[in-house]
């Protein structure tokens, strides 16, 4: 037992070091393949230099490990009830899985279903989302976006693994309320604020446009991204991670990585040459990896999925920032 003691914090440091190289060679490999210039669809950031906008992940990640410090503090006196909820090792191991392997058809059906329609390939964000883009959606764009990544993400997924758990077993319920929502509350603050700070075009929008628009926005991505966020990486993936590494930073790296891996095609990714695709991909993982990484450490700390999605997610970014964007796709400006 005392060996076990003192080597669970070694491979914790372990695990964190290998992480930080990790993230080393990736913004290294995008230096090198970039050649001064990404070459990605992001009006947004146009006039942002190039070293920022490789910087810009870093200095997110930077704050979200700070937030994950801010979650340990308000989560201190909570014991961790994640590996309670979960089946043995052998069926997990089964269950995470068949759950990558459909969400990774699921993900190509977007990008078959998507141009079927005429619109671009599906992934977890619409064309647009928090960079802007050249061409918007249409309205029948971001419905139909929105209807196939619920249902193929939220509902498919749910009602499968509902048969066999509870809400609970699913990190669906608010069993320690006043602490979780003091956590949603805190962290929608401080990020909210952040947000504010470095994008402040919602308030460009005339006010009878923004109380339109703003929970208009929250509506599409709630159904878009959030839900199946929270459903398929957080309420099945997470706590099944959880059981077969028993490391807590090895937990969160992992859902990180799938959250980033759910984006793969992203509105304003190039594929025009190889190394327009690679750098795309490589810009999936560091732009998403972070953020993917403190959703899994607030639902590791609360057992609750719903915390991220309320605290991290459906407001900041993707109201505070997009509600601009969904009103020029609904023609509200």
């Amino acid at each position: 037992m005392q060996e076990l003691v003192h080597r669970a914090p070694s491979s914790a440091i372990r695990i964190v070091v290998i992480a930080l190289l990790g993230w080393a060679i990736l913004n290294a490999a995008i230096i090198v393949l970039a050649h001064g210039f990404l070459p990605f669809d992001r009006p947004n950031l146009i006039t942002m230099p190039f070293w920022l906008q490789v910087a810009m992940p870093s200095f997110g990640l930077i704050e979200q490990l700070a937030l994950m410090g801010v979650v340990a503090l308000m989560t201190r006196k909570r014991p961790s009830t994640l590996a309670d909820r979960t089946p043995t090792r052998g069926v997990a191991g089964r269950e995470v899985a068949y759950t990558l392997v459909y969400a990774m058809i699921a993900q190509a059906g977007g990008w078959i279903i998507g141009p079927a329609f005429g619109f671009r390939p599906f992934s977890f964000h619409i064309a647009g989302t928090l960079v802007g883009c050249s061409t918007l959606a249409s309205p029948a764009e971001a419905t139909v976006w929105a209807s196939y990544n619920f249902i193929a993400f939220a509902i498919v997924p749910y009602l499968w693994f509902r048969r066999r758990y509870s809400n609970y077993e699913l990190c669906l319920v608010f069993d320690g309320p006043g602490n979780d929502l003091l956590v949603v509350l805190v962290v929608l603050v401080i990020e909210s604020a952040v947000q504010l700070a470095a994008m402040k075009n919602i308030f460009a929008l005339p006010l009878s446009v923004m109380l339109v628009a703003a929970p208009l926005s929250f509506t599409i991505f709630l159904f878009g991204t959030v839900l199946p966020t929270m459903i398929l990486v957080y309420a099945i993936l997470l706590p099944r991670y959880y059981k077969l590494t028993g490391s807590v930073p090895l937990s969160v790296i992992l859902g990180g990585l799938t959250y980033a891996s759910l984006h793969l095609v992203e509105g304003w990714s190039a594929f025009d040459t190889p190394e327009d695709t690679a750098l795309s991909i490589l810009f999936v993982f560091l732009s998403y990896t972070g953020p993917g990484m403190f959703k899994s450490y607030v639902t590791l700390r609360t057992g609750n999925a719903w915390v991220h999605a309320l605290g991290y997610h459906a407001v900041a970014p993707h109201t505070i920032i997009d509600a601009p964007m969904i009103a020029r796709v609904f023609r509200l400006i």
